[in-house]
């Protein structure tokens, strides 16, 4: 198994994750003319965030994206773990633990403060894997205001 950055080449591959991902843990069917152009931002962008993927006989079978959080608080960033999915065939197969601990080292060698990621409150498989990894609920909750486009 590989794991690496995400290019523009792997765009259409990661976003047809994005959108199993959203089905399946959430029952929502994202916006294809959203979501490509969302993943390429990322991909073409570095400041937005940055993709991971986990490769097996030159297809992505899994993959994780970080976004950065500034705080003042801490002095330092945040990353958000986020766009995590492991396809169906190769989970139990230690593909999140290679992502998880290959952008936990980065994060490691880039001052990184903190690491965070949400997750749904029914997601109890989920949850229990990122526990094992090391991470714990934190006492936050999280509040949202979704704003109209355009």
């Amino acid at each position: 198994m590989l794991i690496r950055r995400g290019t523009p080449a792997d765009a259409q591959a990661i976003a047809a994750c994005n959108i199993a991902m959203a089905k399946e843990t959430e029952g929502l069917q994202l916006d294809p003319s959203l979501i490509g152009p969302g993943v390429r931002a990322v991909l073409e962008d570095a400041r937005k965030g940055l993709y991971f993927v986990a490769e097996m006989d030159d297809q992505i079978v899994g993959q994780m994206m970080v976004t950065f959080e500034w705080s003042d608080w801490r002095n330092g960033n945040i990353w958000w773990i986020q766009s995590v999915y492991v396809s169906p065939n190769h989970r139990r197969q230690g593909v999140f633990k290679a992502l998880y601990q290959h952008v936990r080292d980065q994060a490691l060698k880039n001052a990184v403060v903190a690491m965070r990621l949400y997750v749904e409150r029914e997601n109890l498989n989920a949850q229990k894997t990122y526990v094992a990894m090391g991470m714990h609920l934190s006492h936050y909750l999280l509040m949202e205001e979704m704003l109209p486009r355009g």
